[in-house]
Order: C-alpha cells, then structure tokens, then sequence
C-alpha cells in the first residue's frame, strides 16, 4: 500500500548537499548539527543533505526537528528479498528518508549502474513516495565528440521509460556533467541554458506538460560552488543545484541556498 505524503509546492527552488563517502561517523554528525544550527527559517526553498547509507539514520535523528530534508546517495529496486549489501526503499522511508540520489554516473562508472537498472530504482522511489533525483550526464569524451545531446536524451528515454508521474509524485532531473564533477570545470550559463530547454522539451515528449511545469524540477550539480552559483542562479529553467564538495562546509554551502 502507498504511504500518503502531504502536499508540497514542488517548483520551490531545492539544493541538496551529497557527502558522498566523505567524514567519519563523528564528523558528519558534527556537520549535520552544523547544517541543523545554521540553515533555519528556509521557507521558499527545500534543502535535501544525502549522507552515506550507514549515517542516515544518524544524520536522519539529528535534522529531524528542523528545515533540512534527508536524502539516500542510492536506492534498491525491491522492498524485500536476498540482495546483499543494498538498502530497501521501504526502509529509506521509514528513516523518513524523502529522497534517493539515482544514476549519479559515479555509479555508472565505478558500480557498473545501467539505466535499466536506473529506470527500476526510479520505479522503485515513487512507488514508495521517495522523489528521485535523476542524475543525468556526458563525460569529457562524449562531449568533445559532440554527443551531449544524443546522450542526455538517451538517459533521459531509458531512465524515464514507462514511468508515469501522477498526482502529487515528483522528479528531480539532475543535470551533471561527467567532466565538471569535481574537476572545478563547469558549464557556462549560456551552455546551461541550452541544455536545460533540451532537457526541458525532452521531458514535455514524454509528460504532459502540466506535470513537467508542476511535477518536475530540473536542477544543475558538477563543482557548483560560492563563485560560480550566481551565473547559474539566474537562469528561468532552473530550478536547484545538487552540490557536492562546497557541501561539507555549511558556510560554503548556506551561500549556495541564499544565492537562489
């Protein structure tokens, strides 16, 4: 049976923080008090913080009474069964887990992560009334080949096939090329924008277009930071950043909300 979620302004700008395998136990609760202390009276944005798997429950605890929402770096496709090592989406809501990160390509690259199994663990997350953060993205190979385009609509089609969003379900899109994750290189606002109508159209092919203005949010990630937030702020078609390294500094980090 479907859980029943309470009904949220879905085009409220989001940033999300992805610690990554990053910090000892300690540390990331010490941030996680941090990011509870600091990032207050947020009521025009949602802030998502994803830490590890074995800190959810953890980070989960300490956030649970403030504006900050926890995410999972990763989902399961089923609730049950004999899959050593995987986490249910089942048990991600229980931990009041609200998000799952799916198909970053660091799982594409290292964990062998196609997008049939992406396109399940989405399933999966709305099934289970977890808002999957769909990441999207060419490496430096792709795009100097010129094939941005055919790639980012290629995972876009498999990720999304046969998916229907209803009702109040929602999707996070996550722009992030390969080549800028972690690198300091990052797109230009004008490439951005190009991207993010193709990405936007190739949404309205699948959806209907009230569901892609009211159900979808398309967001930007790869080495987003304090200097080169505002070119990127501005932009109509975007709707959030999914941050990773300026994301263990709560400073670094409250500056990326506030330049929404």
């Amino acid at each position: 049976m479907k859980k029943i979620i309470p009904k949220k302004d879905i085009k409220k700008p989001i940033v999300i923080a992805n610690w990554k395998m990053n910090l000892s136990l300690k540390q990331r609760g010490d941030l996680a008090f941090n990011f509870k202390n600091k990032i207050k009276n947020i009521d025009n944005k949602d802030i998502v913080v994803c830490p590890s798997v074995i800190s959810l429950m953890q980070v989960g605890e300490i956030i649970r009474d403030g504006d900050i929402q926890l995410g999972a770096q990763d989902i399961f496709w089923e609730e049950t069964g004999a899959y050593t090592g995987e986490i249910s989406p089942a048990i991600l809501y229980d931990l009041n887990c609200r998000y799952a990160i799916v198909g970053h390509s660091e799982r594409r690259q290292y964990l062998g992560e196609t997008d049939e199994m992406i396109n399940k663990k989405i399933d999966a997350c709305l099934e289970n009334n977890i808002i999957p953060i769909f990441c999207i993205g060419e490496t430096m190979n792709e795009r100097h080949n010129n094939q941005t385009d055919n790639i980012l609509l290629s995972q876009i089609r498999k990720g999304l096939a046969g998916i229907d969003v209803v009702g109040e379900e929602k999707i996070v899109v996550a722009y992030e090329p390969v080549w800028a994750i972690g690198s300091g290189q990052v797109v230009t606002p004008e490439e951005l924008e190009r991207v993010l109508k193709l990405i936007r159209q190739s949404l309205i092919n699948i959806y209907p277009l009230t569901i892609v203005n009211n159900n979808v949010r398309i967001i930007y990630g790869g080495s987003v930071n304090p200097d080169n937030v505002l070119g990127f702020s501005k932009l109509d078609l975007l709707d959030g950043f999914l941050v990773g390294g300026a994301s263990l500094n709560v400073d670094q980090f409250n500056k990326i909300i506030k330049a929404l």
